[in-house]
């Protein structure tokens, strides 16, 4: 799981989800708007902390770079 921010704004969580064809790629499954109220960061921070809860092996790993999607080919 990739936790893409950049600047410290906007984080945006992408997972590998499968397809129909037994693939998986990269889909954004939350996303946090810039400048997002407490309640909205809570909320995105919560769902991290239920996934984690869910996979015990779950990795999370966060970018805070410039235009992160480019290092899973997406955007």
């Amino acid at each position: 799981m990739l936790v893409l921010i950049e600047n410290g704004d906007n984080p945006r969580l992408y997972e590998r989800m499968p397809q129909l064809d037994g693939t998986r790629v990269w889909t954004c499954t939350k996303r946090q708007e810039t400048g997002g109220d407490p309640a909205e960061r809570l909320a995105f921070s919560d769902y991290l902390e239920r996934r984690g809860q869910q996979d015990p092996d779950l990795w999370i790993v966060e970018l805070d770079i410039a235009k992160p999607e480019r290092f899973i080919g997406v955007g």
